[in-house]
């Protein structure tokens, strides 16, 4: 299991239209071979500044999701409101050790 991290700059005075835009993505998004769950986040402190934490069953899913034409075609309407260019971690969970 991975988690995609998905940090995006929305232009100030965008971020109503943004928020629309990007219902319909997160709605197509669920929908994906290997999506397992995700939460949408605003910054408490920047108005403009958008997290999404995504779960997926393995990068390959997820690479499959985010090269896939749905994604393309929603990304389109969500691209206008962008301030800057999306940034991505993708994270794997660390093995547990036992200390004594």
């Amino acid at each position: 299991m991975i988690k995609v991290i998905i940090e995006r700059q929305i232009a100030e005075g965008l971020e109503s239209h943004y928020e629309k835009a990007v219902g319909e993505l997160l709605n197509v998004m669920t929908n994906a071979p290997g999506y397992i769950s995700g939460e949408s986040l605003i910054d408490a402190k920047r108005s403009n500044h958008y997290v999404v934490i995504a779960k997926w069953t393995t990068e390959s899913a997820w690479s499959q999701w985010f090269y896939s034409q749905d994604r393309k075609r929603v990304m389109t309407a969500i691209a206008p409101f962008l301030q800057t260019e999306e940034k991505f971690t993708l994270l794997k969970q660390l093995a547990y050790h036992k200390y004594s």
